[in-house]
């Protein structure tokens, strides 16, 4: 065994809970998304304890399709603790049991292209005369309304038409588009936060449903900075400047001696001071070329050389000694190699290796954020496709009327009938409401 095996295995080692519960369990949701925002929503619910049931085409969820050596690695790890119904769209039977589904529920996330729902016969307005209280997160590319409603749109497209690829990579080469989902994630995040906003109005306030318009593009363009204020009062657009910043000197990547790398940041002027001293350059603290941060955007060339010199005759371990003795916000560049293994990862347990029928073991994000008194949980894997479709339907049908629709594929999945005891929590819109 390898170092890096050997390393990888300090993870902690967590097993499934399926007696554990969180902050949100009672809450039920319907996610008919497909790929990345619409999951990445649905995790954040599921892992403080909400119910969260995919329903799945026969093919299942297209975000199953992005593996690793054949692993669904994504649907693992942003489908933790959800529950899986596959059914055919395309039957009227299904549809109505799709409904049926809807009524029992608190949320329903769905990304198709607008008016989709509708021609499914499943318009929020309607739903909402038999669910009045229903939440519905309506995920698309460039939103309910407006010139694009219509257009299909993947992160790709709105993270270059948000700015996002104009600003990034270096002024001499092409714009760069971002090597992750960062559109579908960011819009995800945004569509948990906005959910529980909307719950609070029906659980709090006592309101009624409503629906989330939520686009990949305004949230991309939101995490952006004030760009457009700088255009207008400058005039000039955000040059891509690499891993430099247009706001603050220095602050880059810089190479080690042993070929690692290690990031810079100095964001207040004390921390600028800290590290020129602490890499034998006080003088530049008195040079009126470096002593500002004005001054030091405008010379950042020279600012560059200096903490480039200075990083490069040594290796990682040693400029990390020198700048943490120092206090300067200096940092190693890791990737996933260096994670599993790192000190900090292990003890914050950050990473955490969870039980998996194919690997033994697989690596993942803990749950996120950390709350003190009602902590999220890992209650279930990923499903498999229709794994509870049985489980999730008889709650609707007896096991009479059940088999039929397997027989006739109106529905497909695991016809035994599991474990009831998550089936069995009322939603929260079968609780008591506070006035």
């Amino acid at each position: 065994m390898d170092k890096k095996t050997s390393a990888a295995n300090r993870l902690k080692r967590t097993s499934y809970s399926a007696n554990s519960h969180g902050p949100l369990r009672g809450l039920r949701v319907i996610d008919l998304s497909r790929l990345v925002a619409g999951n990445m929503l649905t995790l954040q619910l599921a892992d403080f304890g909400a119910d969260v049931i995919k329903v799945e085409p026969r093919n299942g969820d297209t975000l199953r399709a992005f593996k690793t050596r054949d692993v669904e690695t994504f649907w693992k790890v942003y489908c933790r603790n959800k529950r899986s119904v596959c059914l055919d769209f395309r039957h009227e039977r299904a549809i109505g049991l799709l409904r049926k589904m809807i009524d029992r529920a608190d949320v329903l996330v769905e990304s198709f292209r607008p008016g989709v729902l509708e021609q499914m016969g499943l318009a929020p307005d309607m739903l909402r005369r038999t669910n009045p209280k229903l939440v519905v997160v309506r995920i698309s590319g460039w939103g309910q309304s407006g010139p694009y409603n219509r257009r299909p749109g993947f992160g790709t497209l709105v993270e270059g038409y948000s700015g996002f690829a104009a600003m990034n990579g270096f002024q001499d080469r092409e714009p760069v588009l971002p090597p992750m989902f960062l559109g579908d994630m960011t819009a995800g995040l945004y569509g948990a936060s906005a959910t529980m906003t909307a719950l609070w109005e029906v659980r709090i306030n006592g309101g009624q449903g409503q629906d989330i318009d939520l686009s990949l593009f305004e949230p991309m363009i939101s995490i952006l900075g004030p760009q457009a204020a700088s255009y207008r009062i400058t005039g000039k657009v955000k040059a891509r400047t690499g891993s430099r910043s247009s706001t603050t000197a220095p602050r880059n990547t810089y190479k080690t001696a042993d070929g690692q790398w290690v990031c810079v940041s100095t964001s207040t002027q004390t921390m600028a001071a800290r590290l020129f001293c602490a890499i034998g350059r006080a003088d530049m603290n008195a040079d009126p070329r470096y002593s500002t941060n004005v001054a030091r955007l405008e010379h950042v060339q020279e600012v560059d050389a200096v903490v480039s010199e200075f990083v490069g005759q040594r290796t990682l371990a040693e400029n990390l000694q020198i700048f943490e003795a120092a206090e300067v916000t200096v940092g190693p560049i890791y990737d996933a190699s260096h994670l599993l293994h790192d000190d900090y990862v292990i003890a914050r347990e950050s990473l955490i290796d969870v039980e998996d029928a194919d690997l033994d073991y697989m690596p993942m994000h803990n749950v996120v954020p950390r709350l003190s008194t009602t902590p999220g949980t890992l209650r279930r894997p990923a499903p498999r496709k229709g794994q509870h479709t049985a489980e999730c339907l008889t709650e609707l049908l007896n096991d009479t009327d059940l088999q039929p629709l397997f027989d006739q594929g109106v529905i497909f999945g695991e016809a035994s009938i599991a474990n009831k005891t998550e089936a069995s929590v009322p939603s929260v819109s079968a609780l008591p409401q506070t006035a």
